[in-house]
């Protein structure tokens, strides 16, 4: 893999993973369109640093924010921890069931590998990129209406009925790929009342919550491809790709921040429908590189 594949793939995930487009759907097609198999352990190393790269821009962009509602008083956090929480606990409870589902239905007796590459499938890649879009729009649409009319909240942070549905939400995007979940979460928000402002700094706080968790399955599965090769008599020299894989680091966080002033100028302006329409655009490409002449 060349200098020039980790540089696109990690302004392609920094870029995607924070604007509400689905990171997953675009790094899928790139991987495909550059010939990459992204269940090779240099790519789940890749991966790996391009999800910490991203992580950091989030952390980056909206910390001052974070400081001056979440932590400026003991209240204040225990207000947003108890919040957090409840919307991360609700993410497993309905995102792990039903990816455990898939895997014993619709993809029974196959590998852990074989599982991953279904998911991402640009023909099941393409209706969740609608749905998304149309979820999107929906929520960019009915916030033009409301002007502003929001439910009055105590304190600077979602309500306990807000951060559930939004946790909710996240659970779903789990298993798809495809299905925003940026896009998902701060529009479900803006849809149950949430000021589009705290929706947006609510999801990205329960994306620096649920980040270490995908970081480390990716992780484990590196660490499992490795000790199976080594096993196998043919051990994987990875020291050559820790040093391109943080190169793609730096990269996806400095896409990360362009994204993410990007997305609070859309919103803050009353465009957030225009990601729904960008979503529903890319699900029909995405259909036509699946099922076209030139199929992926």
């Amino acid at each position: 893999m060349s200098i020039f594949h980790v540089i696109l793939l990690a302004i392609v995930q920094g870029l995607a993973e924070l604007l509400p487009v689905s990171s997953s759907a675009h790094v899928v097609v790139a991987e495909k369109l550059l010939g990459l198999d992204p269940s090779t352990p240099q790519m789940t190393l890749l991966l790996v640093m391009l999800h910490t790269g991203t992580m950091f821009a989030v952390i980056a962009y909206f910390w001052t924010q974070w400081k001056r509602t979440y932590f400026s008083s003991a209240d204040a956090f225990q207000r947003f921890a108890i919040r957090v929480v409840w919307a991360t606990v609700l993410t497993g409870a309905i995102g792990y069931p039903i990816m455990k589902v898939i895997e014993k239905t619709a993809f029974h007796g196959a590998s852990k590998g074989e599982i991953e590459q279904l998911f991402g499938r640009l023909d099941l890649v393409a209706p969740a990129l609608a749905v998304a879009g149309l979820l999107i729009l929906l929520a960019g649409l009915m916030e033009k209406r409301r002007m502003g009319a929001h439910e009055k909240v105590y304190g600077d942070s979602v309500t306990m009925r807000q951060a559930g549905w939004m946790g909710a939400i996240q659970g779903l995007c789990l298993p798809f790929r495809g299905f925003s979940r940026s896009g998902a979460t701060i529009s479900t928000g803006m849809l149950v009342g949430a000021s589009k402002e705290r929706a947006e700094r609510f999801s990205f706080a329960m994306a620096v919550v649920i980040t270490p968790a995908v970081v480390g399955k990716e992780a484990l599965r590196l660490l499992k491809a490795s000790h199976a090769a080594t096993t196998a008599g043919a051990p994987i020299d990875l020291h050559g790709s820790i040093m391109t894989s943080l190169l793609g680091a730096l990269f996806a966080f400095l896409a990360g921040l362009v994204a993410l002033r990007w997305l609070s100028s859309w919103l803050e302006e009353g465009r957030w429908y225009l990601f729904g329409i960008y979503c529903l655009v890319a699900s029909a490409v995405v259909y036509v590189l699946h099922y076209g002449p030139m199929k992926l």
